[in-house]
């Protein structure tokens, strides 16, 4: 889906190529009805945008003469940020719709500048690189993104469609208290009416969206982002780990951040709580954090912990 916006600057777009354009031609390219075609040139007329009727047999939609819309008055500052702002988000995979889609708006971006402006920007563009590979962009929809966004901003229950990771759909209505962006990807937290708990969803695991009546309040000093990062790290997993390491909650957040392992007072130290399909990546991040810890559980985390200090033993014999 894309929202009635994104296809109004669509409409634009193409009339700009010139010529007259049939009601049902832009219906087509457009993907809406006739009826719909009028009331997004409506919305260019209240642009001050000069949409021209061409009535008889060959009559539709053009553009007055000579018009052309404005170059795109940026500052360097502001122009780089832009352009900057749709490559990073196509690289860190949360941008939520097609390649092509955030491709295409680099170049509207781009043609509208001024020539001296985009040939700076350009010279940027094709010599950039970056030291992290780019991720797989999202298959969230963009409606489904700001649908749920606007309901949590107006704080309005929303009803979605869930599929989750199990293949398992559902139906639920969901007091969306934030929208938060993590590891590429986008996520929902809210209260649940279906489970009567606060839950976080995958966005790109909604397959519709939809606004309902009513408004609601969050709890006070509810923070999203931190609910979304302790869900993540109390996703159950193969391998449910204890450790009790003797160390400031800073230290063992400096190694194990909250997406990673839950932390609990214990005494003069902490107890982490890691969820984890392997458990081959914690020794070396316990050694890193070089604090003394107890390994509760599994009994599988202390042979990999005693295999590690044999083998970084042995290498600095041998050094």
């Amino acid at each position: 889906m894309t929202r009635p916006i994104a296809r109004v600057l669509a409409l634009l777009e193409i009339l700009q190529r010139g010529g007259t354009r049939t009601v049902a031609e832009l219906a087509g390219r457009l993907d809406v009805d006739e009826r719909t075609v009028r009331r997004y040139v409506e919305h260019l007329l209240d642009l001050d945008i000069p949409v021209r009727s061409v009535r008889g047999r060959y009559g539709g939609y053009r553009l007055a003469p000579g018009y052309r819309m404005p170059p795109l008055m940026l500052t360097d500052e502001e122009a780089l940020a832009v352009l900057l702002g749709l490559v990073a988000g196509r690289r860190a995979g949360l941008i939520t719709t097609s390649v092509s889609a955030a491709e295409s708006a680099v170049a509207k971006v781009r043609r509208v500048l001024p020539e001296a402006l985009g040939r700076r920007l350009d010279a940027l563009l094709e010599t950039a690189e970056f030291t992290s590979s780019a991720r797989q962009a999202l298959s969230a929809e963009a409606e489904v993104l700001l649908t749920v966004a606007e309901a949590a901003r107006d704080r309005h229950p929303v009803e979605l469609a869930y599929l989750a990771g199990h293949g398992g759909a559902s139906e639920r209505v969901v007091h969306p208290y934030g929208v938060v962006a993590h590891s590429g990807r986008w996520y929902l937290t809210g209260f649940d009416s279906a489970s009567g708990e606060v839950r976080t969803f995958r966005v790109d695991r909604i397959t519709s969206a939809e606004a309902r009546a009513g408004t609601f309040e969050p709890p006070d000093g509810f923070d999203p982002a931190g609910r979304v990062l302790t869900a993540l790290a109390e996703t159950p997993h193969r391998h449910d780990v204890s450790v009790r390491i003797d160390a400031t909650p800073e230290e063992v957040r400096a190694v194990f951040p909250p997406s990673v392992a839950v932390l609990e007072a214990d005494g003069d130290g902490v107890r982490a709580r890691i969820r984890a399909q392997r458990l081959d990546w914690i020794p070396p991040l316990l050694a890193a954090l070089d604090r003394p810890f107890v390994i509760e559980r599994p009994g599988e985390l202390r042979d990999l912990v005693s295999a590690l200090a044999d083998r970084l033993a042995a290498r600095a014999r041998a050094g």
